[in-house]
């Protein structure tokens, strides 16, 4: 008898059946058995199935029509053997440590069921899973769901090992649908005597880039929505009655995930919605308390609100609205001693239009640029999407201040009334926007010596206050929108440098340059850059491109002409994006990173081999490089 079984259903996964069967195949632990369990594949997983059975006889191919993920899974179990049970889907893949940190941790301790950490596999490119992260931070063994709440958000079947005599003490299977795991996930935390958290990464979850490739990508087809809504009221119905005291929470995300979906598929169908369909969504929202309401961002809780009184045509409006950044409600307050806000809408109850903990300003840049020593800047800053008229004027304060050392630098502080500008967006469209708007200028003399010889970040912050309101925020805006980030000046030897971070937020970067870029520019679908060095140092330098999200490195040739370099890099060569954007840093290499200084002002955006490349500064004035 095996020590662990592992199921592995599968259907229509040829691209990744052999990588995850591999996974597993190399497994520290190797007394295992590999169940595989065929959900009537129509493409050749099947055959890579049995090529690998033919070499490791701990693998076993079972098959059966296409009946779904679930009754795969029941087929599985039935036909495990071993004392611990594993899922992996067929797409994905464990590292490979997992299985025996999962069940030497059962081992130790005689827990019912090991949980690990989770990380997103996008083709190449691993990052945290946001549903794991906070609740896997750290280690705790011998846990419970209610002892450590955050579990509840850890509603998958397969970064986990289970006791068998505890999987068949509860009677769990799996119902026969899409969106099966769920209960069954918080069935096992619920109704396990404790649980073993590890911090360690214990399984690597595949996003699939073929379009519709997985139920998620199609989670807005009635079908899949009605699975998933089934899902939802079982789980909902496993914490009622096993752990009450946690329902509040598994409300907050399903309202913000679940029921964001079920209010974008039902806008979608308006009139044409399944009666039934709208039941299940009604029936579980009927028991979702006030306070989770609360945790749900404005537009969404109208959305969602409007889904529960079964109002489907106001749906569809306030989604279109809401999609198309016209939604801006009023805000306005109301108290006394305790003043609250709200968000004022006709559809939107009083109970549910309080506000207060979601007002943050919304700051942006509509200019920059330097004028006779000078950095001239003006911009808007609101409260959110809300229409702010009835905060009538109210005072706008603009300062920079030093990361490090929190020493600040005023600009301007002056009263603003609100006024309506229609706003560039990324996409080139442009939207109303209701807000304060704002000017400053920044001189550099104000800066101490011993402020420029620490050449530290400093961020641009405004603040908002009055009518009993103040906020504070950082100055921000989409990366890809105007305006255009003015070209570095010197002050007493230090390089002071307007920059803009990948999220849009601006600031000042005081730094020297070993390197500078004096000419930037897009030739017949290359980068060209050229400009001097201040120490030529040993050897040719060579352009080393860095993309920030996992480290990757590409390298292209440079000349050098005495101080001065010149580079080409043919953009087309540049890996594919790994997600919705990649950025590259572009360095030198003389035996050392050097951070090149972009002096110039152009900031060329190029499409080449239909990949859309922006060439832009980073926080400390380097050559960036972003493909959207």
């Amino acid at each position: 008898m095996p020590v662990l079984s592992v199921i592995v259903p599968f259907h229509n996964v040829e691209k990744y059946i052999g990588p995850c069967l591999e996974s597993i195949a190399a497994q520290t632990m190797d007394d295992l058995e590999v169940i595989c369990v065929d959900d009537g594949s129509a493409d050749g997983g099947p055959a890579v199935v049995e090529s690998m059975r033919a070499g490791d006889r701990r693998i076993t191919l079972l098959r059966q029509g296409n009946h779904g993920v679930g009754r795969a899974r029941n087929v599985g179990v039935r036909r495990a053997t071993g004392r611990y049970l594993a899922f992996v889907d067929g797409d994905d893949t464990v590292p490979r440590d997992a299985f025996k940190r999962l069940v030497s941790s059962l081992e130790a301790t005689g827990s019912d069921l090991a949980c690990g950490n989770v990380m997103r596999l996008y083709r190449n490119l691993l990052i945290p899973s946001w549903a794991h992260r906070e609740a896997f931070a750290r280690p705790v063994k011998s846990t419970h769901i209610t002892r450590h709440p955050l579990l509840v958000r850890d509603r998958m079947l397969w970064n986990k090992v289970y006791r068998r005599a505890f999987w068949d003490r509860l009677g769990l299977t799996f119902p026969e649908r899409m969106y099966e795991d769920q209960p069954v996930a918080m069935a096992a935390h619920v109704g396990a005597r404790s649980v073993d958290v590890l911090a360690a990464v214990v399984y690597h979850w595949r996003e699939r880039d073929e379009p519709g490739a997985s139920i998620t990508q199609r989670c807005l087809e009635p079908d899949n929505l009605r699975d998933r809504l089934l899902s939802v009221l079982q789980t909902s119905a496993v914490l009622v009655r096993g752990a009450p005291e946690l329902k509040t929470d598994f409300d907050r995300d399903t309202l913000d995930i679940d029921m964001s979906v079920a209010a974008e598929a039902m806008a979608a169908m308006g009139p044409t919605a399944d009666p039934a369909l709208l039941d299940l969504a009604v029936r579980y929202l009927d028991g979702v308390s006030h306070e989770a309401w609360l945790s749900l961002p404005y537009a969404l809780r109208l959305q969602v609100h409007l889904l529960h009184q079964r109002r489907l045509a106001e749906l569809a409006y306030v989604f279109t609205q809401e999609r198309c950044g016209q939604l801006q409600p009023r805000v306005s307050s109301a108290g006394l001693l305790r003043r609250r806000w709200y968000g004022r809408h006709p559809s939107m109850p009083q109970q549910l239009s309080d506000v207060s903990g979601e007002l943050r300003t919304r700051a942006r840049l509509v200019s920059l640029d330097w004028r006779g020593g000078m950095l001239y800047g003006a911009g808007r800053v609101g409260v959110g999407r809300f229409d702010v008229r009835e905060l009538r004027r109210m005072r706008v304060k603009v300062w920079l201040e030093e990361r490090r050392t929190g020493e600040t630098v005023p600009l301007s502080d002056e009263e603003s009334a609100p006024t309506w500008e229609s706003v560039v967006q990324e996409d080139g469209g442009a939207l109303p926007e209701h807000a304060f708007p704002f000017r400053f200028a920044f001189d550099p003399a104000a800066l101490t010596p011993a402020q420029l010889a620490r050449r530290g970040r400093w961020d641009l912050y405004v603040q908002l206050r009055g009518h009993g309101l103040r906020l504070d925020g950082r100055v921000s805006g989409p990366r890809w929108s105007p305006p255009l980030i003015p070209a570095p000046r010197r002050r007493n030897g230090v390089w002071l440098v307007p920059v803009r971070s990948p999220k849009g937020r601006w600031g000042l970067r005081l730094r020297k340059a070993p390197a500078i870029i004096g000419e930037c520019r897009v030739d017949g679908g290359d980068l060209v850059f050229s400009g001097a060095l201040s120490d030529v140092g040993d050897g040719e330098p060579v352009v080393r491109l860095r993309r920030r999200s996992d480290g990757e490195e590409m390298y292209f040739p440079a000349t050098l002409a005495g101080r001065d370099f010149e580079a080409r890099v043919p953009l087309a060569d540049i890996d594919e994006s790994v997600g919705r954007e990649s950025w590259w840093e572009v360095l030198l290499d003389q035996g050392r990173a050097i951070r090149p200084l972009v002096r110039t002002k152009e900031r060329p955006v190029a499409t080449v081999a239909a990949r859309r490349f922006l060439v832009d500064r980073g926080e400390d004035g380097c050559l960036l490089l972003a493909e959207r």
